[in-house]
């Protein structure tokens, strides 16, 4: 059954009888800017000093392209991944889950520093393993803009009204991928990979 487009953000569930890990599970839209503003001017100062400013831009568009693959596999085989057993489709409900059942909901449309911080340290090291040292500044910079935009993104297509017209295909494809059907759009800040994959 297809839903409204109803933009309440007063929604919400519990989802932990701990009063710690509940405010854990739960952001401000604002929070991951006030984390990761000050990363990625330390990795674009450390780029620029050691490149020089044209490297640092190709870096910088290398990991905001690489960005838009993560988001894009993230989404569709990682947040969508049904699991049968009890356990896995808890894990399932507060990773992802709860969003799809409640979209609206305020404090759950930004990605907590609990699972960001370990995510992104985890990706930091995987690109010091795979790149050399005088691109993993600039692309690690473009990298983290890319899931900066995707998270400010995210919120918007939830709560703006847009007048512009790209802004309004954004939130189109959220929200059929929302209320009509969720194996498709996959992409938020972007629906380049849904056209490669054909899941749009």
């Amino acid at each position: 059954m297809k839903k409204n487009f109803v933009s309440n953000s007063k929604e919400s569930v519990r989802m932990f009888k701990s009063p710690l890990f509940e405010g854990l599970s739960k952001v401000p839209f604002f929070v991951p800017l006030i984390v990761y503003v000050p990363v990625v001017g330390y990795f674009c100062w450390r780029s620029v000093a050691f490149n020089g400013l044209i490297p640092f831009i190709g870096y910088l568009l290398l990991g905001l392209f690489v960005w838009t693959l993560t988001e894009y596999i993230l989404h569709r085989f990682i947040f969508h991944f049904y699991p049968s057993s009890e356990s896995g489709k808890r894990i399932h409900f507060i990773f992802h889950g709860v969003h799809h059942d409640y979209p609206n909901d305020a404090q759950r449309l930004v990605m907590p520093p609990s699972a960001s911080i370990p995510l992104a340290l985890a990706f930091f090291f995987l690109f010091k393993w795979l790149l050399s040292a005088a691109m993993l500044d600039g692309f690690f910079t473009g990298f983290i803009l890319g899931y900066l935009f995707y998270d400010m993104t995210h919120y918007m297509l939830h709560h703006a009204q847009f007048k512009n017209a790209f802004w309004k295909k954004l939130k189109q494809q959220h929200m059929l991928h929302h209320y009509d059907d969720s194996t498709k759009k996959y992409g938020v800040t972007s629906d380049i990979w849904d056209k490669v994959f054909r899941t749009r």
